[in-house]
């Protein structure tokens, strides 16, 4: 009995097992599944398919129009927004991909929300609220600007940003169990405030990499289809006038801070010109 106790107390407690081996599933299933992203140069940590990617989308978009006010259609403002979306595609980089006949371009009613996203696989949104701003008149929509809006996005979508962030999320999540394990004291109720802060940070971290990564590509697919680069800088200015004096510090949010943001489209627009 007194030696059974003595291995105990000098092994490894069982807790802390359990989460080494929860750790290590987590990360042996993130780095096992990789692949090469052509547009990007990069391999990419990926667990989902292509295919999987646009049924993901398809599925969503019906739901994101219903809460951002419906659809615009049958105005020449979406249908600016489908011609210069589809030029991007069709001019640049992004029409060798898998994803070029599952793009679809959507102006949402939402006349309060500045912004713009995609979805998995392909389906690109821009609100109204946006769109209305994209003017250096204050009547016609600058297109060079819409251009680098629409770029912006389609960079999110043939960089798989959407899967690669899903990947990260179940890391993340694997390791927060794995943290969650290994530290929780029931006298303590910070323990599981630790694990939940390592997950924050991941996703945090990625999702600016990421932003920054579609600005690149942003730019790249607006010389190619021969939009005006520099128009980007701009949508940046009406993003920071947005957000106001007491937007979220960059550290805090997962998009960087608008005039950071002009810093890196002014390198790629230097970068892409001299190609």
């Amino acid at each position: 009995m007194f030696g059974n106790t003595q291995r105990r107390r000098g092994g490894i407690s069982p807790k802390l097992m359990i989460a080494v081996v929860l750790a290590g599933f987590a990360l042996s299933k993130y780095y096992c599944n990789s692949s090469f992203n052509e547009i990007t140069g990069e391999s990419q940590h990926i667990s989902i398919s292509p295919e999987q990617e646009v049924a993901m989308g398809l599925q969503s978009a019906p739901q994101m129009i219903a809460q951002m006010g419906g659809e615009v259609q049958g105005t020449q403002y979406d249908a600016l927004v489908r011609r210069i979306g589809q030029q991007l595609v069709d001019r640049t980089d992004a029409s060798n991909t898998v994803y070029r006949g599952q793009f679809e371009f959507h102006l949402l009613a939402d006349q309060k929300t500045i912004n713009a996203f995609a979805l998995p696989g392909g389906q690109v949104f821009i609100t109204a609220a946006l769109l209305s701003r994209l003017s250096t008149d204050g009547q016609s929509i600058d297109e060079n600007m819409l251009a680098g809006v629409l770029g912006h996005e389609i960079g999110h979508v043939v960089a798989r940003h959407s899967a690669e962030k899903l990947a990260q999320m179940e890391l993340a999540q694997g390791l927060t169990g794995a943290v969650t394990m290994a530290t929780y004291d029931p006298g303590s109720p910070n323990s599981g405030y630790i694990a939940q802060m390592v997950s924050n940070m991941l996703q945090l971290k990625y999702g600016r990499d990421q932003e920054l990564q579609s600005d690149d590509l942003g730019v790249r697919f607006m010389l190619q289809a021969g939009y005006d680069p520099e128009r980007l800088i701009d949508v940046m200015e009406i993003l920071k006038q947005a957000a106001g004096p007491n937007r979220t510090p960059e550290f805090q949010s997962t998009h960087p801070d608008p005039e950071n943001r002009k810093e890196h489209i002014r390198a790629a627009i230097e970068k892409y010109q001299g190609q």
